[in-house]
């Protein structure tokens, strides 16, 4: 096998890994042989360090070991500590390799073929940030499903959970969403769904359920609508406060399951920022590991 770059995006739900051999067909395209690996979380504060080592070990396994530079962007990669930990990890499992970790939305922003602008993320979490043509930087949100994440799935899932509460406490007849949710966590009334939200905190287990949650909301299901409503406020105020500090003339970039695939909560978003360019705003077509590859081919100059 030829030397090759390795592309990593590492989620608060999934890793996916993509391999790339420097002069094929295009720097961010997946060649028939070497297609996207997706792999459990190999996010440090999920998983911690023998989790990410185990999934890294098998992504090394898959994609060999000749590879020249890897580009990982990870969610929560946000402190000197936490990428150093990281990189040392990708150079056991990639020795002689150039090593890079960044935060997701750079890679996101790599992948929409950008060198400045916007770039709003919901998957699990969420997170805004960008860089204008200066190369200034600005972020929002982004600080874990402890401190913030507002309008990500564990978000929009803890609000259900709320509602289900709110309801019982009220003495009503559990609703769509609440009794939608209730079977989902196998839970008899809202106080042991109460229980188990507190007993499994793992925010990927309850982001899972945020597409219940919001095609409810396309369906039109009101405690719904109301959560949807509070989600793209959240994600909107967060790309409204990156991009009045760089510039509003730039692009935003949505990206992340929940933008990618509810577009009624993605036009929610993009309604609420009132630009003067509608057509400034596009949801991400391909997928974020690209912008990876993309990045790790830059290391070596090529």
């Amino acid at each position: 096998m030829s030397p090759a770059v390795l592309g990593l995006h590492i989620g608060g739900s999934r890793t996916h890994a993509l391999r790339h051999e420097p002069g094929s067909t295009g720097p961010s395209r997946s060649e028939p042989d070497a297609p996207e690996i997706t792999e459990t979380s190999a996010n440090l504060s999920s998983v911690g360090h023998h989790g990410v080592d185990a999934v890294l070990r098998r992504i090394a396994a898959a994609v060999g070991k000749d590879v020249r530079a890897v580009c990982a962007g990870a969610a929560g990669a946000d402190t000197p500590a936490s990428r150093a930990v990281l990189s040392a990890l990708l150079a056991e499992h990639f020795p002689g390799a150039v090593i890079d970790v960044v935060h997701d939305t750079r890679i996101i922003l790599a992948a929409a073929g950008l060198d400045a602008g916007a770039v709003l993320v919901a998957g699990t979490g969420s997170v805004a940030w960008g860089r204008n043509r200066e190369g200034r930087e600005a972020r929002s949100g982004g600080y874990g499903y402890l401190l913030g994440d507002e309008g990500g799935g564990y978000s929009v899932v803890r609000d259900a959970v709320r509602e289900a509460l709110r309801e019982h406490y009220a003495g009503l007849e559990p609703g769509p969403l609440v009794q939608a949710v209730l079977t989902a966590t196998q839970s008899a009334d809202a106080l042991q769904l109460m229980d188990r939200f507190y007993a499994k905190p793992e925010p990927d287990y309850w982001a899972s359920m945020a597409p219940l949650v919001l095609d409810l909301a396309v369906s039109g299901d009101p405690a719904a609508l109301r959560i949807q409503a509070e989600a793209a406020h959240s994600l909107a105020s967060m790309a409204r406060q990156v991009l009045g500090e760089l510039g509003l003339d730039l692009p935003l970039v949505m990206a992340g399951g929940l933008l990618v695939n509810q577009r009624q909560l993605a036009d929610a978003v993009a309604r609420k920022l009132s630009l003067d360019d509608p057509s400034a705003v596009r949801i991400l077509d391909r997928s974020p590991v690209q912008g990876a590859v993309t990045l790790a081919e830059g290391l070596l100059g090529t």
